[in-house]
């Protein structure tokens, strides 16, 4: 998921999916008419002056008469009139619009971008699998999916991507990164990277391939703990964790470990349904705050809470975020759980994605996530109740000194 990307959707879609029929039809609607205006002005702009344009503005609010300006201007001078692309320039003005926001999460999706991100949660895409976001402004691994070619060339949670293919990232959103990190199985894409603790940065030549997603899988620890290792929280997600409980069930499991390291997120809806396996119904999962003066919209469980006497222990990193960050939360701040590991990374605002015309569609960040008790994640994370770091040599040697302490305090649990 070279994005959530995310690769993302990034999630990025990667991102908590939040359904607000309302929100969406206003924001359809503005999108059609501004869609509708460019349009209009394009085809205008083709065929001669653009009458009024100086008018075409709200009170208070600038006039696009600049734009229109410049518009013509291309046309008029530039040297090679034949690479002038109308339907390029429409795209890079709305695209221009969204980063002016500065939000890297909000972002403008052509056609061909909008058909990428969609197969980020559908369960497999071309790539490296590695799902990348912004932190402080760089460009920054999230998460390497398992058994990826990412991981396999040490591509690692927390790595700054510096260069793609020689291309300077900085000032690079994760849907542009993602365009370039993504491509046909068999071709390789080279990323520079550096890492805390480095003094140089180190090339790293990945051959894409074709990446299954898997979202969960199991098995039985010490005799009674149940270790489940949640991948990510796409569409698939609800339905195979159902059938995951129902063995766990039924085995001779008394104890979890819930695993969500390296975890990008996902769809809000799935996250809500997994909370409600493990927390009462009407416990609040999170909290959605659209700002000051304006009302919260509170998120509880409605599950079974079939496993909510099950002692749980929450396993986070760097890698883990949005979505994961949202369960692991809700857990602690609901029933005390532990976690364990690193601190997560901190992907706690709301995108909603609203369709265009023509395939294209915007990303825009309209919340943040609160814990039950209130508490941001945004370029916060989640700190662990019990820091464990693991080391290159841990990899090397094939060790998980996290996983060993969360058996080891799963086993004092009653």
């Amino acid at each position: 998921m070279d994005q959530i990307i995310n690769t993302s959707p990034e999630l990025q879609k990667t991102q908590p999916k939040k359904i607000n029929i309302k929100k969406i039809i206003l924001l359809i609607a503005l999108a059609v008419a501004f869609a509708a205006f460019f349009g209009l002005g394009l085809w205008l702009g083709l065929h001669g002056e653009i009458p009024y344009c100086e008018n075409i503005s709200q009170p208070g609010t600038i006039s696009f008469s600049l734009f229109w300006d410049a518009y013509n201007k291309l046309h008029d001078k530039f040297v090679d009139p034949s690479k002038i692309d109308d339907q390029k320039v429409l795209y890079g003005a709305i695209e221009g619009m969204t980063k002016s926001l500065g939000d890297p999460y909000t972002d403008f999706f052509d056609p061909a971008q909008a058909k990428m991100f969609e197969q980020n949660l559908s369960g497999s895409f071309e790539g490296i699998g590695v799902q990348i976001g912004i932190t402080k402004e760089a460009l920054t691994v999230i998460a390497p999916l398992p058994e990826t070619p990412g991981e396999k060339a040490g591509i690692k949670a927390g790595d700054i991507i510096v260069k793609i293919d020689g291309k300077d990232s900085t000032n690079m959103t994760t849907d542009e990164a993602v365009t370039l990190i993504r491509g046909p199985k068999g071709t390789a894409v080279t990323l520079t990277i550096v890492r805390e603790g480095w003094t140089s940065t180190k090339d790293f030549k990945i051959v894409r391939e074709t990446i299954i997603i898997p979202s969960i899988k199991w098995s039985l620890k010490d005799g009674n703990v149940a270790y489940i290792q949640i991948f990510q929280f796409d569409e698939n997600l609800g339905t195979d964790f159902k059938k995951t409980a129902l063995e766990i069930l039924a085995s001779p499991a008394k104890k979890i470990v819930l695993d969500l390291r390296n975890d990008p997120g996902g769809y809000l809806e799935v996250c809500k349904d997994i909370a409600g396996w493990f927390l009462k119904k009407d416990q609040t999962i999170t909290i959605e705050d659209f700002g000051a003066g304006k009302t919260q919209t509170i998120y509880k469980a409605d599950g079974n809470a079939s496993l909510e006497n099950y002692p749980v222990v929450v396993l986070i990193d760097k890698g883990s975020a949005s979505a994961s960050e949202i369960l692991a939360g809700a857990l602690r701040d609901n029933r005390n759980v532990k976690l364990i590991g690193e601190k997560s990374f901190g992907k706690g605002s709301v995108q909603e994605v609203v369709d265009l015309k023509g395939g294209s569609f915007l990303k825009i960040t309209i919340a943040k996530w609160l814990t039950p008790k209130g508490n941001s994640i945004s370029e916060i994370g989640l700190t662990p109740d019990i820091k464990v770091d693991i080391t290159d040599q841990d990899i090397e040697n094939k060790k998980d000194p996290q996983l060993d302490k969360a058996l080891e305090i799963i086993k004092g649990m009653q």
